[in-house]
């Protein structure tokens, strides 16, 4: 385990804007699902597939893409009801039908024969450890990075709740109305802000970071981010951790109440084939806004270790037939 004190660029040019991506693709997941995907950076170059959290977008990952776009393919998706991405019916939310969508998105972006790095945050690491078992995924999987991160028992360890709050009882009853609850979050304002850093940043975040992640969050739709939640109140994913047999780093915060560092811990002592755990010294939940550099270390550190520096190029997109691309 190594310990991080990470430093983040200013926003010279807005980091936090994303960067027009190279192409958009809308792939087709199982149920029917419209997913959309974004490619950055070469084509020719090594692949990192970015898989966002609840409440997130594609646009969470602008600081990484800026970062690792120059030197890698970049593939970002919106995950389903999130962003341009179609919202299913209420059948539609359940940890299947994310693996259901990264399995598309992978056959789509990453032809046969050919890997990708895969790197999860929050809700995207939930989709990996979801996605373990199917044949598509670990055939295209060089390795994988869990950021910030748990693989259940969600409510008992979230620390968004003061520790005066002793009661358990009490302590699950208000973590699982956070997550469920439809209320609508209203306009971006300045106790909001200070509310969404409380809850899922550190106390170090910047101003710009605080903002960024709240215009993010606050354009998650209600009834996603409901429907959501009340998955990840459910959530029971370690036995599909255990089939996550690609080369994997754990990665996290120090100061994430959302899933707290004892999820990361447990997560690197159950993984077959765990690289090692990096904690992130003061950082809250959203690692990749907080700490981009620190993160794109161990995406490039991944890639460097795992996959070849010059892929043979990527398949024209008309040989998936579940896509329809733009060209940007």
């Amino acid at each position: 385990m190594s310990r991080i004190t990470a430093k983040n660029a200013t926003a010279a040019d807005s980091p936090f804007t994303l960067p027009p991506p190279r192409r958009e693709l809308t792939v087709t997941s199982a149920d029917g699902t419209r997913i959309h995907v974004e490619e950055h950076g070469p084509a020719d170059r090594p692949t990192v597939v970015l898989i966002h959290g609840w409440t997130c977008s594609t646009i969470f990952w602008a600081p990484l893409i800026r970062n690792l776009a120059a030197d890698f393919q970049v593939v970002a998706y919106d995950q389903r009801g999130h962003g341009r991405s179609g919202t299913p019916d209420r059948k539609g939310y359940s940890t299947r039908a994310l693996a259901d969508d990264l399995t598309a998105v992978l056959e789509a972006v990453v032809p046969e024969g050919e890997r990708a790095v895969l790197v999860g945050h929050s809700m995207g690491g939930m989709t990996l450890m979801a996605a373990s078992g199917r044949a598509v995924v670990r055939a295209r999987t060089a390795a994988a990075l869990l950021a910030s991160t748990g693989s259940g028992r969600l409510l008992a360890e979230t620390q968004v709740l003061p520790p005066r709050f002793r009661s358990q009882k009490v302590r699950d009853g208000f973590h699982r109305l956070l997550l469920s609850s439809r209320a609508p979050l209203g306009p971006v304002s300045g106790m909001s802000r200070a509310a969404l850093k409380y809850g899922v940043m550190a106390a170090g975040s910047t101003p710009e970071q605080v903002a960024a992640t709240a215009r993010i969050v606050h354009a998650c739709g209600t009834r996603p981010r409901s429907a959501w939640g009340r998955v990840l109140a459910g959530l029971d994913l370690d036995a599909a951790l255990g089939g996550l047999t690609a080369p994997t780093a754990v990665l996290v915060g120090t100061a994430d109440k959302l899933t707290p560092p004892v999820h990361a811990r447990g997560m690197a002592a159950a993984l077959p084939n765990c690289l090692g755990l990096t904690e992130l010294e003061g950082l809250g939940h959203m690692t990749p806004i907080e700490g981009t550099d620190a993160v794109a270390g161990v995406v490039r550190g991944l890639v460097k270790d795992h996959l070849p520096p010059h892929p043979p190029a990527q398949l024209p997109a008309q040989q998936h037939l579940s896509v329809k691309e733009k060209t940007v």
